[in-house]
C-alpha cells in the first residue's frame, strides 16, 4: 500500500446486487458513515480515507476476486466488508496470502479464529447459544424446528444448536435448507404446521426470509401460534418483509431502539445522511464500529503497516452504539452483549432480555462441555 501522500485508500466490499443486496447495501451505508466521519475529524494520522467500493455480487467467487482487485491494484490498507460466511471464507485465503486485512462485520458461525482477520459481529456464544439459553429458561421450550439457507454458516450453527439441543432435553422436530437464491419454503412450512415445534430457529439469510416468512403467514402461522427467533433478520429486513411480524424474536448485539447517547447519535447522524426513513441495525453497526476499532489499531500503533496494526490490536476499544467494545488480541474478536428483541408493530425491535452484560468471544466454544467439533 501507498501510504506517502494526503490520502490512504480502504476498500468497501459489499453486496449490491444479487439475494443478498438487501442487507448488504445498508452495511455499505454505515461504512460510508463512519468514513466520513473520520475524515471530518481528521481522518488516520492525518491523512483522509479514500473509498474504492466494490460489488461482491452475493457471490463468493467474486468476493474473492475482488478482495485481491481492492489489495492488489488498489493497494487498500484494509478490506472492510462480506457478510455470508461463504463470502469470507472466499476471501480467507486471499487476505491471508497477501498479508492484508478484512474486517468482517456479520454474525456467524464461529470456530474460526485468523490472523489476518477482525470479527466484530457476534460468534455462536454470543448470540446463538445465548438464544437458546432465553428459550430454555424463560419460555421453557422442550421442542424446536430448524429452518435455515444452504451454506456453511446455518448448517454449522444448526450442528452446534442440535449438540445443545441433545444436552438439554430439547427435541429437534425437522431441519430444512434451501439455497440462498430460491425461496421455495412450502414444504418446510408445511411440516411446522405438521410437527408442531414450540418454537423455529430460523437462519435464513438475505430475501430468502421475504419468502419464508411470505409462506409462514399463508399458512396462518404467527409469533401467536408457532413463534419464530431468528438471527439474521434486522430492522432492515423486518422493513422490507410485508407480512404481521409483530411479537417474532431475534437475537442480535443491537438494534436502532438501544437506549444510549452514543447510539442516539448514530442514528440522528445515519438518518440525516441517509433519510429519516432509513433504519440501522446489528450488522450496520457493527461494521460502522469496524472502522473505528481500524483507526484506533492504526492510531496505536502509529502506522498503517499490516503486521504493526495487528500487533496494537490487543485492548483496542472503542465507545459504539452498542456499548464499550475491546478487541481481543488473542482471537481477534470483541466482547458483545446479547439482547433478545421483539419485533413490533412498527418493525423495529425492543429488547425483552439481555444477557448479564458483555459476553467474551469463546469462538471455538472451549468454555462448553456439551461440544463436540465432531459430532453430528
Amino acid at each position: 500500500m501507498d501510504t506517502s501522500g494526503d490520502t490512504v485508500k480502504i476498500g468497501f466490499l459489499n453486496s449490491l446486487s444479487g439475494a443478498m443486496s438487501i442487507s448488504e447495501k445498508t452495511v455499505s451505508d454505515s461504512l460510508g458513515l463512519a468514513a466520513e466521519q473520520i475524515n471530518a475529524d481528521g481522518g488516520v494520522l492525518g491523512k483522509q480515507l479514500e473509498i474504492v467500493q466494490e460489488d461482491g455480487a452475493s457471490e463468493p467467487t467474486i468476493f474473492a476476486e475482488k478482495a485481491e482487485k481492492l489489495i492488489q491494484s488498489d493497494c487498500v490498507a484494509a478490506v472492510f466488508g462480506g457478510w455470508t460466511s461463504s463470502s469470507r471464507v472466499a476471501m480467507r485465503p486471499v487476505v491471508k496470502s497477501l498479508n492484508s486485512l478484512l474486517f468482517y462485520p456479520v454474525q456467524y458461525e464461529g470456530l474460526e479464529a485468523d490472523r489476518n482477520i477482525f470479527y466484530t459481529g457476534a460468534t455462536t456464544n454470543q448470540q446463538i447459544i445465548p438464544a437458546l439459553d432465553f428459550l430454555k429458561n424463560e419460555k421453557k421450550i422442550d421442542s424446536i424446528f430448524l429452518a435455515g439457507s444452504d451454506y456453511v454458516f446455518p448448517r454449522t450453527a444448526n450442528k452446534i444448536i442440535k449438540q445443545y439441543a441433545a444436552a438439554n432435553g430439547i427435541e429437534v422436530l425437522g431441519e430444512e435448507y434451501q439455497t440462498l437464491d430460491k425461496g421455495e419454503w412450502g414444504t418446510a412450512v408445511d411440516k411446522i404446521v405438521e410437527t408442531q415445534p414450540d418454537v423455529v430457529f430460523n437462519t435464513i439469510n438475505g430475501d430468502s426470509n421475504v419468502a419464508f416468512l411470505e409462506e409462514y403467514d399463508a399458512k396462518g402461522l404467527s409469533a401467536k401460534t408457532i413463534p419464530i427467533v431468528s438471527v439474521s433478520i434486522a430492522e432492515e429486513e423486518a422493513a422490507a418483509i410485508d407480512v404481521d411480524l409483530t411479537g417474532q424474536m431475534t437475537s442480535w448485539n443491537y438494534y436502532q431502539t438501544v437506549e444510549s447517547p452514543d447510539n442516539a447519535e448514530f442514528v440522528k447522524a445515519f438518518k440525516g445522511k441517509y433519510g429519516e426513513d432509513r433504519v440501522t441495525s446489528d450488522p450496520m453497526e457493527a461494521a460502522y464500529t469496524s472502522l473505528w476499532l481500524w483507526k484506533g489499531m492504526v492510531e496505536k500503533a502509529d502506522s498503517f503497516d499490516v503486521d504493526d496494526v495487528i500487533e496494537a490490536s490487543d485492548g483496542v476499544s472503542f465507545d459504539s452504539p452498542e456499548g464499550k467494545v475491546v478487541v481481543n488480541g488473542d482471537n481477534h474478536h470483541i466482547a458483545k452483549t446479547t439482547l433478545i428483541g421483539e419485533v413490533q408493530p412498527n418493525k423495529l425491535i425492543k429488547t425483552i432480555w439481555s444477557s448479564d452484560g458483555p459476553i467474551e468471544p469463546d469462538p471455538f466454544l472451549e468454555g462448553y462441555d456439551w461440544w463436540d467439533p465432531n459430532g453430528a
